[in-house]
C-alpha cells in the first residue's frame, strides 16, 4: 500500500512527462510516425512554442504546406534545426530534404542545400510544388546542393518551449553526442524542434535510416552510434522505423531483434493484412501485418507475417506540467511471427 501511495505521489508531483512514461515502463515502439518525406530547415534559436506560426519565413509557407498534406496526401514531416557553430555558415540557410526512393527501401535518399537566407523560402516552395507536380524552379537551386549523402545526421529534440522534458533530458544527450561522437566527415549531431513524443524524451531521429529512439540513456549511445554490440540492449529505446506504420513498426522490431544488425540494411515494406474494427477514437486490440524484405544485391528476399495483440496498459503523461494530465495507453506484443517466403 505504501508503495502505491509513493508511486501516486510521484506521478502527481513530477513535472516531466518522460519520467512518468519511463517509470511506468511505457513501451515506445510504434510511435515513430510514418513518412515518405522529411524537410529539415536551419532556423536560429530561440524557438517559441508556436515557431511555425510566429517565424515570418515559415509562416509564409504554411498555406502551401497544408495544400501539400491535406489536398495531395503527401506524408512529409517538417522539422527545424538550430545552426551549429562548426557546421553552419552566417548568412546562409541549410536545408535537408529526404525522400522515400522506392516501395521497398532501407533508408531515405538525401539532398542537402546551403542557400543564401533570402532564397530559403523559395527553395521550400520549389520542393513543395515539385511534390505536387506543379510548375517550379527547383532546377535553379542545383547550384546550392552539397554532396553529403555519406554523412549520417542525428537529430535530438531540445525544444524546451514545447515541453520541459525535451529541454531537461534532450539537451544533455545532445551535448554528449555532439562532443563524443560527432565527426564532420561522417556524423553530425543537431538540436531540433519538437517532432512528437515528449513522453519519450530524450528522443532522436537517426537519418538517413529514419529510425526514432526514445527514453535514451548515456550508456546506450555507443551501441546506437557504432552498432557493435547486442541489439537486444536497444529494444526498449526503439520507437520504430518511419518507413512503416504503427503495427508494422511493432512487428519490425521483433524481426530486427531476431535478425541482428544485418536487418537494418535490408530493403523493407509493410502491409496491414487485417485489423480489429473499432469505434472512432478507439485503439484496436489486434492487427495482422506482413513485412516484405530483400537484400540490396538481390541475393535474398522474403517476408514475415505477424500478429500484434494488446497486452495491457501503461499510465503515461503526454505533456510536462505542474499538474500532470495522466492517460492510459495500450501496450502491444508480437504474439506470432512466421517467415512465409
Amino acid at each position: 500500500m505504501q508503495t502505491q501511495q509513493n508511486n501516486q505521489l510521484f506521478l502527481t508531483d513530477c513535472r516531466f512527462c518522460s519520467l512518468v512514461s519511463k517509470a511506468n515502463k511505457e513501451d515506445p515502439i510504434g510511435t515513430a510516425g510514418n513518412y515518405d518525406h522529411w524537410l529539415i530547415i536551419e532556423i536560429p534559436k530561440p524557438w517559441p512554442q508556436e515557431i511555425f506560426e510566429k517565424n515570418p519565413t515559415i509562416k509564409s509557407l504554411m498555406g502551401l504546406f497544408q495544400e501539400l498534406v491535406f489536398q495531395h496526401g503527401i506524408k512529409l514531416k517538417p522539422i527545424l534545426i538550430a545552426p551549429d557553430r562548426e557546421y553552419s555558415y552566417p548568412g546562409f540557410t541549410r536545408l535537408f530534404y529526404y525522400y522515400r526512393p522506392a516501395k521497398l527501401f532501407s533508408q531515405f535518399e538525401k539532398q542537402e542545400f546551403i542557400v543564401p537566407e533570402s532564397k530559403a523560402a523559395g527553395l521550400v516552395r520549389a520542393i513543395f510544388k515539385h511534390l505536387m507536380q506543379q510548375p517550379n524552379d527547383l532546377s535553379e537551386f542545383v547550384q546550392y546542393q552539397k554532396q553529403t549523402s555519406h554523412i549520417r545526421e542525428l537529430m535530438v529534440c531540445t525544444h524546451t518551449q514545447v515541453d520541459l522534458a525535451c529541454g531537461r533530458f534532450g539537451t544533455p544527450i545532445y551535448r554528449q553526442l555532439r562532443t563524443e561522437y560527432a565527426s564532420k566527415e561522417n556524423l553530425r549531431v543537431w538540436q531540433t524542434t519538437h517532432f512528437g513524443g515528449h513522453q519519450f524524451a530524450p528522443t532522436l531521429i537517426d537519418l538517413p535510416q529514419g529510425c526514432l529512439w526514445g527514453h535514451l540513456e548515456p550508456d546506450v549511445l555507443d551501441l546506437l552510434v557504432h552498432r557493435n554490440g547486442s541489439v537486444s540492449r536497444l529494444c526498449e529505446y526503439y520507437r520504430g522505423w518511419t518507413g512503416l506504420k504503427k503495427f508494422e513498426q511493432i512487428a519490425e522490431r521483433e524481426i530486427w531483434m531476431q535478425s541482428r544488425w544485418n536487418w537494418l540494411n535490408y530493403l523493407k515494406a509493410g502491409k496491414i493484412l487485417a485489423v480489429e474494427e473499432v469505434a472512432e477514437g478507439q485503439k484496436a486490440d489486434w492487427a495482422e501485418v506482413r513485412i516484405d524484405f530483400a537484400a540490396t544485391d538481390g541475393s535474398t528476399k522474403g517476408a514475415y507475417e505477424a500478429r500484434i495483440e494488446a497486452c495491457g496498459e501503461a499510465m503515461t503523461a503526454l505533456n510536462s506540467a505542474k499538474k500532470m494530465e495522466l492517460k492510459t495507453v495500450k501496450q502491444y506484443r508480437v504474439s506470432s511471427l512466421v517467415k512465409v517466403d
